[in-house]
């Protein structure tokens, strides 16, 4: 293939299909995502919590930062550096650092299903920033699907909160910021390069955070603690928000969003594979409630 086919080709099929491809895109930042808890999980094993979000964030904006070098990518638009900030403070610093306290007092599964509200906060930002309107149907569904997660999450927990529910809920808002500031300027940049530009943002401040991390909490580094800390930085922070602005471009914040509602019931297998949690036997009756709603919400508008 030359060159300038392999250049074309892309474009071509994003134009047949920009629904299609953005949705696949999307959904693969959600699988992405669906492993950040029990990555972030095995990281604490190595690290303390504020150690590990500071050296996720160093090590993603690494990567970041090589990839932008290496295509000799221009610094942004002053008027863009606003938006970046906001994308660095809510997905690269106030997500990451939030859930990462909430999980050493809760489990993954009841992180990952609470978090699971997060679809329904990030449509309600977006509209509000955008002034986008969703249909009834399409808040419907969302409903529908929020209060499914809801109840999994009761059910899970026997009816009561963790302690690190105030982390989750302040999570939530955050995110759904930094998803929503991500969305909008993922039309006007490539998806690779706003999160890219928010992690070297970050760079100063998450080196700083690792060198003051690392003289007060203790380190005990196993294959565990390692495989979290790298799976978190270049699989979650850089990968996953990577295809997830691209897939939110082409699809809209509402709609991408609403692909999230799967992201919990994906965390709790994972959780059950790698860390040994008990999946409830209600999970599969919860997925499909989920699953029909994500469907509902990809039809309407």
């Amino acid at each position: 293939m030359t060159a300038q086919n392999s250049a074309t080709l892309p474009t071509a099929i994003a134009v047949k299909n920009p629904v299609r491809r953005g949705t696949a895109l999307a959904l693969l930042g959600v699988v992405a995502f669906s492993l950040t808890f029990p990555a972030t999980a095995w990281g604490l094993e190595s690290f303390g919590p504020w150690s590990l979000v500071a050296l996720r964030s160093v090590l993603a904006a690494a990567i970041a930062g090589a990839f932008l070098l290496a295509r000799r990518v221009p610094l942004p638009a002053r008027e863009h550096w606003a938006g970046l900030a906001v994308v660095a403070a809510g997905v690269v610093v106030g997500f990451p650092m939030l859930t990462t306290l909430a999980l050493t007092t809760s489990t993954t599964s009841h992180a990952a299903v609470v978090v699971g509200l997060l679809p329904l906060t990030t449509a309600a930002l977006s509209a509000l920033r955008t002034g986008a309107r969703p249909s009834r149907a399409f808040w419907a569904a969302a409903l529908t699907g929020a209060a499914v997660v809801i109840a999994f999450t009761l059910a899970q927990s026997g009816g009561a909160l963790s302690t690190g529910d105030a982390y989750l809920f302040g999570a939530l808002l955050v995110c759904a910021a930094g998803y929503t500031e991500g969305g909008r300027l993922a039309r006007m940049l490539p998806g690779w390069q706003v999160i890219g530009w928010a992690l070297v943002l970050c760079l100063p401040l998450s080196l700083a955070g690792s060198a003051a991390g690392l003289a007060y909490e203790p380190v005990h580094l196993n294959g565990h603690g390692l495989a979290g800390l790298v799976w978190a930085a270049a699989g979650s922070t850089f990968l996953g928000l990577y295809v997830w602005y691209r897939g939110m471009a082409e699809i809209g914040a509402p709609r991408a969003s609403q692909l999230q509602l799967a992201q919990p019931l994906l965390t709790l297998v994972w959780s059950v594979a790698l860390l040994g949690e008990h999946l409830s036997p209600a999970a599969p009756a919860a997925a499909c409630a989920v699953l029909v709603c994500i469907a509902v919400t990809q039809r309407v508008k």
